[in-house]
């Protein structure tokens, strides 16, 4: 299992597993999860890794049906600007691969932030440490687990 697998099992947070076959040649991973498990697409959300301004990184879940708004997601974080992260940088410092970056059991602890759009769910769908693998859990549990803040994180 996955680190984050392991970690929800470990302080047992309710969750449910998805798994399906995931496809290398998909451009989207989270649209992709969304069609395969037959979820509605604004229940899943993906990871991004964004860089700060003064070498700190955050990380925002957002609904893979949008698009993360930086001067948002800097809003949020108290700083200037805000910027993706390198790809590179993304897998050294979260132990996962892209498209499967779960905002569980990362290498390194980072702030969360969460696209306020989940407090309407009840459950929604992140990953589950790789490709194919997707964790159902409520928002407030994840919010809590990751001490995450919630916020209006994506372009309209």
């Amino acid at each position: 299992m996955t680190p984050a697998v392991t970690l929800l099992r470990k302080r047992k947070l309710p969750h449910t597993l998805l798994e399906y076959n995931h496809d290398s040649e998909g451009a989207s991973y989270g649209q992709e999860a969304a069609d395969k498990l037959n979820l509605a697409p604004d229940t899943v959300f993906k990871t991004l890794i964004v860089a700060l301004s003064g070498e700190q990184y955050a990380m925002a879940i957002v609904p893979v049906t949008h698009t993360l708004d930086l001067k948002a997601i800097a809003k949020a974080a108290g700083v200037k600007k805000a910027s993706m992260a390198i790809p590179a940088d993304v897998e050294r410092m979260t132990g996962y691969v892209l498209g499967g970056v779960s905002p569980l059991g990362q290498k390194k602890h980072m702030s969360c932030y969460i696209d306020s759009s989940a407090n309407k769910l009840e459950t929604f769908y992140v990953s589950g440490g790789r490709r194919g693998l997707e964790i159902g859990i409520a928002p407030s549990v994840l919010g809590a687990q990751l001490r995450a803040s919630f916020a209006p994180l994506i372009s309209t």
